[in-house]
């Protein structure tokens, strides 16, 4: 494999990269392998036909396509080393020439990370945030836990209203035929959860048990089932059963039944112990995030669009993997909510961009300050990982590639930066 780089403009770079005839032959004959069986010739068993007489049916390039996607990633992946470049997106790539007996060459052109002019990041000003714990913060905090040991209880003999806890049986129509994925049965939902579309919950506000109601919404514009997207709906809704919550009284038996006190007040008192411990955390990150922000405002870097993208997709795969932790498909949500995965994406961007920037800034501070990561700091997140995981430390360092290693020691060279800011802000 030979390379050729060229530097474009934008933070992008073009990778010239041709593999050996040789390679590319032998390449040839591993697609002809893999498929040869899927071709019928007559005076020819099946799997039995010549590389030969498959090639002259089907003209010379019949096996170039599964050639070229075999070869293309291993390629690719040696150039990016060789290249010592520090890629951040996906490349796009364009084969330049491929011919049976000639060298296979294509380009990749890749998104480089940008270089950052750092500004100033010792002795910021910042405003520091009210850490004061009041009495209606202690009251907020006792009921949240209220609504947590709320009781569900049967009232089949009311109408819904909203916050009650329904169970219904749907079905959905579109120009009078059902569609797929728009019935459910015994479906719990609560109402004002905007869980479902448009005004679908409101309009069973008012209906009561066994009651079976018409609800007429119109899906979004840009729904993620294009052929629902825009139309107008009919749902066939059978109410099966309403909830309403049933609410402890906060008292000395409520501070009993829910903590290891004997009277509310000394679990107010533990409570406010609590807020205050969290509310110094919640300080300090705010402090760290407008440090941080305000040496983003005070530096010059030009992030690439394609980096962006790269940042706010991973940031899309993060949420679903978080949302189906909670037991809920990412296709679930997207049908409930009407949103497509492209929206959320583009969504993401601006949290996506802010991330990339406090980044940069930290990784410019560490350059910098010379900060490096010991070995022992290196052991110690290691063995935060195993507790986590509960796998023995062993087991997770031979897990973990030289990249993820490379990234570990990045997060932690970006934790000493960022202390360092903080400490010397003002």
């Amino acid at each position: 494999m030979s390379l050729q780089v060229e530097k474009l403009e934008n933070n992008t770079a073009k990778l010239t990269i041709e593999v050996s005839a040789e390679e590319f032959e032998k390449a040839i004959h591993a697609a002809y392998q893999k498929n040869k069986n899927k071709f019928n010739v007559p005076g020819f068993r099946k799997g039995k036909v010549p590389y030969a007489m498959i090639e002259k049916m089907y003209g010379a390039g019949v096996f170039y396509e599964d050639a070229a996607n075999a070869i293309l990633p291993n390629a690719y992946a040696d150039a990016a080393a060789e290249s010592e470049l520090e890629i951040v997106a996906r490349p796009e790539i364009n084969v330049t020439q491929i011919e049976k007996g000639k060298p296979f060459i294509f380009e990749a052109e890749v998104t480089l990370k940008p270089e950052i002019k750092l500004g100033k990041y010792k002795g910021v000003k910042v405003e520091a945030m009210d850490a004061a714990v009041t009495d209606e913060d202690v009251q907020a905090k006792l009921d949240e836990v209220k609504e947590q040991n709320a009781r569900l209880v049967a009232a089949d003999d009311k109408a819904v209203e909203n916050g009650d806890q329904t169970t219904i049986d749907f079905e959905g129509f579109v120009d009078g035929v059902a569609f797929e994925g728009g019935k459910g049965e015994d479906y719990p939902l609560t109402i004002g959860s905007h869980s479902f579309i448009d005004t679908f919950e409101e309009q069973l506000i008012g209906k009561k048990v066994g009651e079976e109601v018409e609800v007429n919404v119109t899906f979004p514009e840009e729904y993620q089932a294009e052929e629902l997207a825009g139309k107008p709906a009919l749902f066939k809704v059978t109410i099966k059963e309403i909830k309403v919550k049933e609410y402890p009284e906060i008292d000395d038996e409520f501070a009993q039944d829910v903590s290891e006190f004997d009277t509310l007040d000394e679990y107010k008192a533990d409570i406010k112990k609590e807020l205050e411990e969290k509310k110094a955390q919640e300080a300090e990150a705010d402090k760290e995030n407008k440090v941080i922000e305000a040496i983003v405002k005070d530096s010059e870097m030009d992030i690439p669009e394609k980096m962006i993208e790269a940042q706010s997709q991973q940031m899309l795969e993060e949420f679903a993997q978080n949302i189906a932790m909670q037991g809920i498909s990412f296709e679930q949500y997207m049908q409930f909510t009407g949103s497509t995965a492209q929206q959320l994406a583009e969504q993401m961007k601006p949290q996506a961009q802010k991330r990339i920037e406090s980044s940069l800034v930290l990784e410019a501070i560490a350059a910098a300050e010379n900060i490096e990561a010991t070995e022992e700091e290196f052991d110690e997140e290691v063995k935060k990982m195993a507790e986590r995981y509960q796998m023995d430390t062993d087991k997770i360092n031979d897990l973990l590639s030289e990249d993820d290693k490379k990234n570990i020691k990045a997060d932690i060279c970006a934790k000493k930066a960022a202390k360092l800011a903080v400490d010397a802000a003002k």
